[in-house]
């Protein structure tokens, strides 16, 4: 990302307006809305003995600015890597899909399920509050013992 990027992303995360200058006009608008941001590893794979910073080379001062970060990480596994790369050479050889060992739900269907769906209202009673409560964290506390 360019210098000038990163500046006029950081002033709309961090003031929330976006200033502009076009055709010897200058104005600032307001920017409340939402920035979902993707990014590739400079290095083409993500080192996972460098900070996430270091991987994406965006400053630390503009990641701050999201609400949430989060990493999708590709891990090479030959199994799966094998399956994809068979899926995309019959894909681009035939120009169709693979036949399926399934028959997928018909689109009415999914969309009736759905509108189904949506009338219900899930409620958690206080009983079962609790237990979830002591789960979630006992399940925590688990996985913090094997990082």
């Amino acid at each position: 990302m360019e210098e000038s990027d990163r500046t006029a992303i950081h002033e709309v995360m961090e003031q929330q307006t976006v200033s502009i200058a076009k055709a010897g006009i200058t104005t600032t608008l307001n920017a409340r809305t939402a920035v979902l941001a993707a990014a590739n590893p400079v290095w083409g794979r993500y080192k996972k003995n460098l900070s996430p910073e270091a991987n994406i080379g965006l400053p630390t001062a503009l990641l701050s600015r999201f609400d949430v970060t989060f990493l999708l990480l590709d891990t090479p596994d030959e199994a799966n890597d094998t399956e994809l790369a068979k899926h995309i050479t019959f894909v681009h050889r035939t120009q169709k899909h693979p036949p399926l060992s399934f028959e997928p739900y018909s689109p009415e269907f999914l969309r009736a399920f759905i509108s189904r769906a949506r009338t219900f209202k899930p409620t958690i009673p206080a009983s079962l509050a609790s237990y979830i409560v002591d789960t979630y964290v006992d399940m925590r506390s688990e996985n913090a013992s094997d990082a």
